[in-house]
C-alpha cells in the first residue's frame, strides 16, 4: 500500500506539469501531441525489443491495444488543443470529468450497475461544467470552444482507461504501454500530416519541451497510472488523478500568472464533489 501511495503521488506530480509545458510550446496541438507520444515510444523501444513484448500478443489483444492507442491519440489532440484556447484551470478541471464517463461506459459496455450516486455525480459534474463554460463565455468564444475540447478529451480518455482496465489484468506494464503509446504516436503523426502542420521550424526551447513532455508527464505520469491499473480498480485510479488539476492550477498560478475566477472555483468544486459522490462506494 505504501508503494502504491508513493508511486501514485509521483505520477500525479509528473502529470501536473503537462499543461505548463504545453502552454509554453509555440507549436500546434497535433505537433505537440505527436512529438510527445513518438519520443515516449522511441525511449521505450530498446526495452520492448529486449523483452520481445510482442511475442505473446494474440490477434484480439492487438485489436484492443490499437483501440486504446487510438483513444489516447484523440485525447491528447483534443485536450492539448483546448489549452490553446482556454486557461489551464478550466482545461484540466473539465478533462478530469473522465471518471463520470468511465462510470457511464462501464454501465453501457461492461454491464455494471448505474446507481443513484453515479447519476447524482453526473448531474453535479454537468452543472459544474456549465458554470465554468458560462464564466469563460464572458471572457471569449475561444475560451468556451477550448472548454468543449477539454470535455471531448475527457470522453476519449475514458475509453483509454476502460480498455486499460480490461487489458492490464493479463499483461505486464511494458507489453501494454509500448504498443499503446506507439499507436497513439502514429495516429497523431498522420493527423498532423493531414492538417499539414510542420514538424520543424520551432524554437529550440520548444523541442526541449517536447522531450520533457515525453519523459515526465507521459513516461512517469501516465505509465504510473497504467501500472496502478493492475493492482487497484480503474475508479480508484481515477480518484487519485483528481490531484492533477490541483497541481496544474497551482503551477499555472506561479509560472503562467493565471488567476482563478469565482466561476472556475464554483464549477470545479461541483465537478469534484460529483465525481467523489459517484465513486464513493468504490
Amino acid at each position: 500500500m505504501a508503494r502504491l501511495v508513493l508511486f501514485l503521488s509521483i505520477g500525479i506530480s509528473a502529470a501536473s506539469t503537462a499543461s505548463i509545458f504545453i502552454k509554453l510550446c509555440d507549436a500546434p496541438a497535433l505537433i505537440i501531441s505527436a512529438y510527445r507520444m513518438v519520443l515516449a515510444s522511441l525511449i521505450l523501444f530498446p526495452f520492448a525489443y529486449r523483452q520481445k513484448v510482442w511475442k505473446d500478443w494474440s490477434r484480439s489483444e492487438i485489436g484492443w491495444l490499437i483501440l486504446s492507442g487510438f483513444f489516447l491519440s484523440l485525447h491528447f489532440a483534443l485536450w492539448i488543443g483546448s489549452l490553446k484556447y482556454t486557461s489551464v484551470a478550466s482545461s484540466v478541471v473539465l478533462v478530469s470529468t473522465h471518471p463520470i464517463f468511465v462510470g457511464v461506459g462501464s454501465w453501457l459496455f461492461l454491464k455494471e450497475h448505474l446507481g443513484v450516486k453515479l447519476v447524482l455525480g453526473i448531474c453535479l459534474s454537468v452543472l459544474g461544467s456549465g458554470l465554468i463554460g458560462y464564466g469563460d463565455m464572458s471572457l471569449s468564444k475561444g475560451a468556451l470552444f477550448g472548454d468543449g475540447l477539454a470535455l471531448l478529451g475527457a470522453i476519449t480518455v475514458s475509453g483509454y482507461f476502460l480498455v486499460g482496465r480490461k487489458m492490464r489484468k493479463g499483461q505486464n506494464l511494458l507489453s501494454y504501454v509500448f504498443p499503446v503509446y506507439s499507436t497513439a504516436g502514429m495516429v497523431l503523426v498522420l493527423l498532423a500530416l493531414l492538417w499539414q502542420n510542420p514538424f520543424f521550424g520551432y524554437r529550440p526551447s520548444t523541442y526541449l519541451l517536447f522531450l520533457l513532455l515525453a519523459l515526465i508527464p507521459q513516461l512517469i505520469g501516465h505509465t504510473t497510472f497504467n501500472w496502478a491499473l493492475k493492482y487497484i480498480p480503474a475508479s480508484m485510479v481515477a480518484i487519485t488523478i483528481l490531484g492533477e488539476p490541483v497541481g496544474s492550477t497551482i503551477l499555472a498560478f506561479f509560472i503562467l500568472d493565471e488567476g482563478l475566477t469565482s466561476w472556475k472555483v464554483m464549477g470545479g468544486t461541483l465537478i469534484f464533489t460529483g465525481i467523489l459522490i459517484a465513486l464513493w462506494k468504490r
